[in-house]
């Protein structure tokens, strides 16, 4: 792909995962990678998306942020993956392409119970729409039900040769099974049935623990100095 495009870069603010450092954005501006292409491309490059806005840290002083992708046709799961799924074995999945009207709503208690404390407190529908909506590529929702019940949907993106995990909300009452965990299963099994050869799980923050559930799908890629390094149980 052609390196003649713009990108744009953002002051410097206080990080959202390490709030000693200071964070900054490389952003894509140019409308040229705003297609599936381009985007499966970015993402290759480290990018990702929130709503429209594609973007890469490009902090000054921290190079902590380490995009990972599972390799799917290799992914195995550990025992006590295997523990989660069985205990989940009454949960429904549904795949749709569409933004259902029943997402918001528990998205608005997901939100409002389990993060009170971050930075989407408190949930609006135009921030979801903003957060979640996308024009750059197909967007998939795996569902799960427990019987009448939408317990979880993950919000993930169709790429060329991958899938990627936008973001998991799910029913407060269900938080002991581990849904955030079991989405990802059910996104890696999702990307072996489309053959797709990776599942991107964003940015991987070694001192930052409530990012470190990313580390336990094996094998691993993560992206460190622009190069792609496998990790092996």
């Amino acid at each position: 792909m052609s390196e003649d495009f713009k990108l744009g870069i953002t002051k410097e603010f206080t990080c959202n995962y390490l709030p000693e450092q200071q964070e900054r954005l490389l952003i894509v501006i140019d409308e040229r990678l705003k297609d599936t292409a381009a985007y499966s491309w970015l993402m290759h490059q480290g990018f990702r998306r929130s709503g429209d806005q594609i973007y890469r840290p490009h902090c000054t002083h921290c190079q902590q942020c380490q995009s990972l992708r599972v390799v799917t046709n290799n992914f195995v799961p550990s025992k006590s993956q295997k523990r989660l799924a069985n205990k989940a074995k009454d949960f429904q999945v549904n795949i749709s392409h569409e933004n259902k009207d029943i997402y918001y709503p528990l998205y608005e208690k997901y939100i409002n119970t389990l993060h009170t404390d971050g930075s989407m407190y408190p949930a609006t529908i135009e921030q979801y729409d903003g957060f979640v909506g996308c024009s750059v590529c197909s967007v998939m929702y795996i569902e799960l039900w427990h019987d009448d019940t939408l317990i979880s949907v993950a919000v993930t993106d169709v790429l060329d040769h991958a899938l990627s995990a936008v973001y998991t909300f799910y029913h407060p009452d269900y938080r002991k099974y581990g849904l955030g965990m079991l989405s990802i299963m059910k996104q890696i099994s999702q990307a072996k049935l489309m053959s797709k050869q990776y599942l991107y799980l964003g940015y991987q923050i070694n001192d930052c623990q409530k990012m470190n559930y990313k580390t336990k799908f094996y094998p691993h890629q993560r992206l460190i100095n622009n190069e792609w390094k496998l990790v092996n149980k």
